[in-house]
């Protein structure tokens, strides 16, 4: 599902691209200055793009995978709880929840 992009070329810190590849990423930090772009792919792989090559190989913006587990290559089923449905963000604990209740 393709969604509105921000701006002329452009990319969006927290935004998800396919590449002309059809590999999927997200864009982790952006230096217009440098025309830097940090990009983590789907499978958690870390990569630096220039400006230029972003607007050669960036084929569109896309909604944000609902499985997250792809950078997660250690992880066994069972380690999902319940693997009938895919696990989401709101779906996670985190180490706040136990100071919240104390």
């Amino acid at each position: 599902m393709a969604i509105e992009d921000d701006g002329p070329g452009l990319p969006r810190v927290g935004g998800w691209y396919r590449d002309s590849r059809r590999r999927r990423f997200e864009v982790v930090a952006f230096d217009e200055d440098a025309g830097l772009i940090e990009v983590q792919y789907f499978d958690g792989d870390v990569s630096e793009l220039d400006l230029e090559i972003w607007q050669d190989t960036v084929a569109e913006q896309i909604s944000a995978p609902e499985d997250w587990t792809g950078p997660f290559d250690d992880l066994a089923a069972d380690d999902l709880g319940d693997t009938e449905r895919p696990m989401r963000p709101e779906d996670w604990d985190g180490p706040w929840d136990e100071l919240e209740d104390k």
